[in-house]
This record gives structure tokens, sequence and C-alpha cells, in this order.
């Protein structure tokens, strides 16, 4: 069963879009959206373990230029 998660992410000034674009592109992200609020981007990902989760985040999401901060959050199937 893959795992799923949401990461809410905070950019800077005016580059949630160019940040949503490059998020898209990358391998495991099934969407990302700009959003209002306290976040400017969320995207839902999917992997294969909480470790891969992890390491897509790590190296994959967070090397985006413009990405000040993110929140992982892991859908729970209840």
């Amino acid at each position: 069963m893959a795992i799923q998660a949401y990461v809410l992410i905070q950019t800077e000034v005016g580059k949630a879009a160019t940040v949503c674009a490059a998020i898209n592109a990358l391998a495991g992200v099934t969407i990302s959206e700009v959003v209002t609020g306290p976040y400017d981007v969320i995207m839902r990902a999917e992997a294969s373990s909480m470790e891969d989760l992890g390491r897509t985040v790590l190296s994959k999401v967070q090397a985006i230029p413009g990405i000040t901060r993110t929140l992982t959050c892991p859908v729970a199937n209840l």
C-alpha cells in the first residue's frame, strides 16, 4: 500500500506559481496547487514507503528555489 501525504509549503513572496510548477514536474507528486492563507502551495504526494516520501520531500521538494518552509502531513487511512 502506498504512503500518501499532503505537504504544506511556504514560499518567498511572489514565488508560489514558479514553485508550484516545479513541484508538479516531480515524480511522485499527484497534484500541487497555489492557495491562500498561511501556506502558499499545497501538494499531495505518493511513495512506496515513509522513507521514500521523506527522501522526496528533503532532497527534491526542499531543494526547489523559493521554498522557505514545508510541513508534511501523512494521510491516515482509518
